[in-house]
């Protein structure tokens, strides 16, 4: 392993010389000249920073914590650790991950990276929500990943909701679909809600009359079933704009019962881009993409800027599904999510 000994010999100068520019702290005390020699014989010889030595000399681990209550468990959602991953490997930081099941589990899990000595946290949830922080996490750098926090004391980032609703209903208006369907989520969050007006000011936008008869909000299984049914036979939607890619199935299972064609006699739209059900149905589902790779990388950027209190202009961000909002966007950040085009939306005449 190179050494800071060997730069020195190397470019004829001292070892504190060397210390200084590749510990970013020669401005003022070392030409510039010289530390462009230092910097560019370091990076001949394959110079690596120990990290170790780092956190000594600076009192910072550049370890990050990475909080999540199920994220780590559930398959579509673990973009937001591959995001996270990515983007702590770019600005030379490692990532901690645990998973908890309650409050006990989370605040053993907190400790123990405090233990570690986490010069920072993210604190994730499986689906957009209001939720409070612990107190345990209030006096440490924080950003919520796909939450907000109740009490509006942390920067957070989540989807667009009301966004991926109205450009959702909107491609169904241009699809000519005459009356469209709202498939919600009868469980209370804030998801739901926001969706839901999404749906709800696309159709006024258009000049269209909202009418309640169109939305059918379910859980799953056989009920959920049963409903979408009795909306296919009682008000015959030509359009359908699914909570999520799950709820797209039961309107398949419909129209197929009837005779009905997906992308031909009905339009479908759903929401998460669920590998399994997005690309395993009949036609391929057009769905909108949920940014899991972009909440884990804009927070994890966002984290290291508080720490580092700097505004991160000097690295390079990554192509996304989605385009990343600046870091001081107001809080919450909301990223504008991707309609992925497939099959299931007819074409209109």
């Amino acid at each position: 392993m190179t050494t800071m000994k060997e730069i020195a010999e190397k470019t004829g100068v001292s070892v504190s010389t060397v210390s200084l520019v590749l510990n970013d702290r020669d401005e003022g005390r070392v030409k510039s000249g010289i530390a462009d020699q230092v910097r560019a014989m370091a990076e001949k010889l394959g110079y690596k920073p120990n990290p170790l030595a780092r956190s000594l000399r600076t009192s910072k681990t550049r370890i990050l914590g990475f909080i999540s209550e199920e994220v780590a468990t559930t398959p579509y959602a673990g973009g937001i650790i591959l995001g996270a991953q990515a983007a702590a490997s770019q600005l030379g930081y490692m990532l901690i991950t645990v998973n908890t099941d309650g409050e006990d589990s989370e605040d053993e899990e907190i400790t123990a990276l405090k233990r570690y000595g986490a010069d920072g946290f993210l604190y994730a949830k499986m689906s957009n929500r209001y939720t409070d922080v612990p107190e345990s996490l209030a006096s440490t750098p924080l950003v919520l990943v796909d939450a907000t926090d109740r009490q509006g004391r942390f920067p957070s980032v989540e989807p667009d909701e009301i966004r991926i609703a109205h450009d959702a209903t909107t491609r169904l208006i241009e699809a000519g679909c005459q009356r469209i369907a709202y498939i919600g989520c009868s469980e209370p969050m804030l998801a739901q809600d926001r969706r839901f007006e999404g749906y709800r000011t696309a159709l006024e936008d258009a000049g269209r009359t909202y009418d309640e008869s169109l939305v059918c909000n379910v859980l799953n299984n056989g009920p959920a079933l049963q409903a979408v049914s009795e909306l296919f036979d009682s008000q015959r939607p030509d359009g359908f704009f699914c909570f999520n890619d799950a709820r797209a199935w039961y309107v398949y299972e419909c129209a197929a019962r009837r005779g009905l064609f997906i992308g031909k006699d009905i339009s479908v739209i759903g929401v998460d881009n669920h590998r399994v059900l997005a690309e395993t149905l009949e036609p391929q589902l057009t769905t909108v993409e949920l940014p899991h790779f972009e909440m884990g990388y804009w927070s994890v950027c966002k984290l290291v800027s508080m720490i580092e209190k700097r505004d991160l202009d000097d690295i390079d961000m990554p192509e996304t599904t989605a385009p990343l909002p600046p870091l001081d966007s107001p809080i919450p950040a909301m990223i504008r999510c991707t309609l992925i085009e497939k099959n299931s939306v007819a074409q209109r005449a």
